[in-house]
């Protein structure tokens, strides 16, 4: 069971990387990370295979409708996909994805938006950006200076994901060490060294909770490291960029109201600092994350 003692236990470990600040970069003229807690980042599915079908659109229009529904919810910036990451999807090609991706990124970057594109295909990733789009949401696990020079020469944002393997619909299942971040220090560092020296200035980290899980057959030993590396986030900041989390769904535990399964974990994720929520569930999320906010106004009473 969760308890206060284990997180009382975690800070007084490592207490020194709890306050550590992460650098703050503009896109469209807004600051991220914000002053005011997490930022929010919807999602939008053009694939009908996606599973999370509150996220999918199966056109332009219902897409546009889509974000603005999300914007106005209070997104800060969206995350668009073409491809199911599901291991049994169909996968789509270079050019299928920039038939689905580019007229809404075209039409939402004239609306002044701040439109993020998940993929690990280069094509996609430059089109994408000559489109309008500020993000680049990688993910693709190695090889990834190309990306970072196509990020860098359009002065743009990169979320770069932990993925176990070449990208991630080619996921391999990797041994759990006993400390839930001692294979996302390595990686990070690696990739942050090589994002910066293509010119990168723009940069969250995801521990990727989405991606590599999968492989764990057994739900509750996947969702306690989800739990787990939730908490831990804030040590990674000594990294010295700010974290992205895609909020997980836990469907072993939540089933039929697996639709709260995202404001659950974004309650973990506030309290181990990240700063940047990837969610399905923007308006649900958002009243977790009012909640939360108002707590600090309250103080522990004197002895």
């Amino acid at each position: 069971m969760l308890s206060l003692s284990y997180l009382s236990d975690l800070y007084l470990k490592y207490a020194d990387d709890f306050g550590r600040e992460v650098c703050r970069f503009e896109l469209r003229t807004k600051l991220f990370p914000s002053t005011d807690g997490p930022n929010m980042m919807g999602v939008i599915n053009l694939s009908a295979e996606s599973w999370y079908r509150e996220s999918v659109a199966l056109d332009l229009e219902a897409a546009i409708r889509k974000a603005q529904v999300l914007f106005a919810s209070g997104a800060d910036l969206v995350d668009i996909g073409a491809e199911s990451s599901l291991s049994y999807a169909r996968r789509i090609d270079e050019k299928e994805q920039l038939q689905l991706l580019l007229p809404l990124v075209k039409q939402l970057s004239r609306l002044g938006k701040i439109i993020s594109v998940e993929t690990y295909r280069l094509e996609v990733a430059k089109e994408c950006f000559k489109a309008g789009a500020a993000v680049l949401n990688l993910t693709k696990g190695n090889e990834g200076k190309e990306f970072f020079r196509v990020v860098a020469d359009h002065e743009g944002a990169v979320i770069i994901n932990f993925v176990s393997g070449d990208n991630v619909r080619d996921v391999e299942p990797i041994a759990l060490p006993e400390d839930p971040l001692a294979l996302l220090f390595p990686y990070f560092e690696k990739r942050i060294e090589e994002a910066l020296a293509c010119g990168v200035k723009k940069i969250w980290l995801d521990p990727g909770l989405g991606f590599y899980y999968p492989n764990l057959l057994d739900g509750p030993t996947r969702i306690q490291r989800q739990m787990e590396i939730f908490l831990h986030t804030f040590r990674l900041r000594k990294l010295g960029w700010p974290i992205c989390h895609a909020l997980p769904h836990a469907f072993e535990c939540f089933q039929d109201e697996v639709r709260v399964a995202e404001p659950f974990f974004a309650v973990l994720a506030i309290l181990g600092k990240t700063d940047l929520l990837r969610t399905h569930e923007i308006s649900k999320v958002r009243g977790v994350l009012k909640t939360m906010q108002l707590f600090s106004k309250f103080k522990l009473p004197a002895d």
